[in-house]
């Protein structure tokens, strides 16, 4: 059994991006409450690096209504089921124009599971080949911005990168020795 238990469940809001769902629940005490679960789809995240260069990406986002750099990633929310392998190698050839010779699994890990069960695959992209970008709509402000390694963790160290995600995939891989 687990620890908390559903009683009902709903969906309250939802577009194609994600849903929003409010449960019913019973903890193992007894005591009953509500639960909101956003659900999206898991993504990649990939550190793109051919020698000591990282190709990161820059764009505004609407929420912190703010220009950001991070990590090349995304979701297909269309095929929420692709294999994450092919998810990193199309987000990478769509939002940098590059692809890859091979593509290195660093890890899974969840975004921010006390409010919403997505995850992310983390690749390291290396072989890289300039091709032309294939930007969404939403992504026609990016850009691509190449950083030395050593400039990417100090800007990670600074706070200037905020990114969680990319915060994470950088450290990860760098724990792991594969960066």
């Amino acid at each position: 059994m687990s620890d908390i238990q559903t009683l009902d469940s709903k969906v309250v809001y939802e577009n194609k991006w994600l849903r929003l769902r409010e449960d019913k629940i019973r903890r193992s005490s007894g005591n009953e409450g509500i639960y909101g679960v956003v659900e999206k789809p898991d993504f990649a995240i990939i550190l793109p690096i051919e020698g000591d260069i990282v190709y990161m990406v820059e764009q505004y986002r609407y929420t912190i209504k703010s220009r950001q750099l991070e990590l090349p990633q995304g979701a297909w929310e269309a095929n929420p089921d692709v294999d994450p392998v092919e998810l990193a190698k199309g987000e990478l050839k769509e939002e940098t124009g590059l692809s890859a010779q091979s593509m290195e699994y660093v890890g899974f890990q969840y975004l921010a599971y006390g409010f919403c069960n997505q995850g992310y695959h983390i690749y390291i992209a290396k072989g890289l080949k300039q091709g032309a970008q294939k930007l969404d709509i939403e992504e026609e402000d990016l850009r691509v911005v190449p950083l030395a390694l050593s400039e990417l963790k100090q800007k990670i160290v600074s706070g200037e990168i905020k990114d969680a995600s990319s915060c994470n995939a950088v450290g990860l891989a760098t724990l792991k020795g594969l960066i």
